[in-house]
């Protein structure tokens, strides 16, 4: 990258209700404010079977949502690809779960790659902080050429979409 393509993405940058940064030549951060309350927020990102709902950028639902969602316990999310067979994974490592408020995981072939989402009680809001460490600024830089932080927005978008529905389903 250079020019004005490092100046923009030095500062805050909208996405949709996201706010994307990259405060240092390693980091990606993606923040958004939900409309529900923590707890819930929590649940939507822990349980495969709310994941499976919302998490491919497309609104696909996706062919395979695993969760051991446990320090050390893994995950597997794999998208549908357009023939209904498994298209793209997305697999890692959890390293520490404090329940509500946080989760830490990594690349399951990469100690430099982490990501630690922290989800923040904003009165009956929550707001959403998704710090992708990555392993050099090159890593970054590539993550941002492929637009993790456009995926990132939309599939927080997505979330948002279906909290709703949990809490329909909560108060039956």
């Amino acid at each position: 990258m250079g020019g004005k393509g490092d100046r923009e993405m030095a500062g805050a940058k909208n996405i949709g209700s996201a706010t994307v940064t990259t405060p240092g030549d390693r980091l990606i951060v993606v923040t958004r404010v939900f409309d529900a309350p923590r707890a819930l927020v929590f649940e939507a990102w822990t349980k495969a079977e709310h994941v499976r709902h919302w998490w491919d950028p497309s609104g696909t639902p996706l062919a395979v949502c695993e969760i051991d969602l446990r320090p050390n316990g893994a995950f597997r999310w794999v998208n549908r690809a357009p023939d209904g067979g498994e298209g793209h994974s997305f697999s890692g490592i959890y390293r520490e779960i404090a329940r509500p408020e946080k989760i830490v995981f990594g690349a399951p072939s990469s100690a430099e790659q982490v990501a630690t989402l922290v989800f923040t009680e904003e009165g009956k809001k929550t707001r959403l902080t998704i710090t992708m460490e990555c392993a050099s600024r090159k890593d970054r830089d590539a993550m941002l050429q492929m637009r993790v932080d456009a995926g990132t927005a939309q599939t927080l978008e997505n979330l948002a979409a279906y909290l709703p529905t949990i809490e329909r389903q909560a108060s039956c």
